[in-house]
């Protein structure tokens, strides 16, 4: 690994690391912070959504933070069976994180745009990280990598996020108009770069 592939894995390494220990600051908080400030009482009182809302961001910071080991063929040569068990630990907490994202979507800020995003990328996590724990089970290993790579570009969403909102509301001069933007910018663009960084390792699958 060159210097600055390094230094790039240390940035992605610090990013899915950092916003995936960030929901604790939820948990730990002695009131509504972040996302709950923008929700009315009346929600933040719904048992159902809030069971969605901590299920959806405890989970998904879960797949976040030790999903990104997976991808060090260095670690996986060297750690076969950590390497299966993060991955149980990755698939099961990118699941229940799916779907509680899929259901609180539609309470999302913003309307039909935002939600129709939110609710988009879980449907798409939730693809395909089961279709890349089917292919495991059956041993086909070409498979199993290609959507493990969509899998988290879409967890990775949760990063990006947060990246692209900040510059949005800059440019944009308002909060409502950028959530509605990057419910979509979050992840479309991770899953084109999953596409052609497949397509360049050569990785097939019929």
């Amino acid at each position: 690994m060159n210097r600055t592939n390094k230094v790039a894995w240390i940035v992605f390494g610090i990013l899915a690391v950092g916003v995936g220990l960030y929901p604790l600051a939820y948990v730990f908080s002695d009131g509504d912070i972040g996302i709950r400030l923008s929700k009315s009482k009346e929600l933040l009182a719904n048992v159902s959504w809030n069971i969605g809302f901590y299920g959806h961001i405890l989970f998904g910071g879960m797949a976040l933070t030790i999903g990104w080991v997976q991808f060090s063929k260095r670690f996986r040569n060297a750690n076969r069976g950590r390497h299966r068990l993060i991955g149980r630990i990755y698939v099961i907490s990118a699941l229940v994180s799916g779907i509680c994202g899929a259901g609180i979507a539609f309470f999302a800020a913003g309307g039909i745009v935002a939600q129709l995003g939110f609710l988009c990328m879980a449907v798409c996590w939730l693809y395909f990280t089961a279709n890349a724990y089917r292919a495991i089970k059956v041993s086909d290993i070409e498979k199993h990598k290609v959507y493990m790579i969509y899998s988290y570009a879409l967890c990775f969403a949760a990063v990006t996020l947060r990246i692209w909102l900040p510059l949005l509301s800059l440019m944009l001069g308002s909060f409502i108009p950028a959530y509605r933007a990057a419910a979509w910018l979050a992840w479309v663009p991770n899953v084109i770069f999953a596409f052609f960084w497949v397509r360049r390792k050569g990785i097939v699958i019929g």
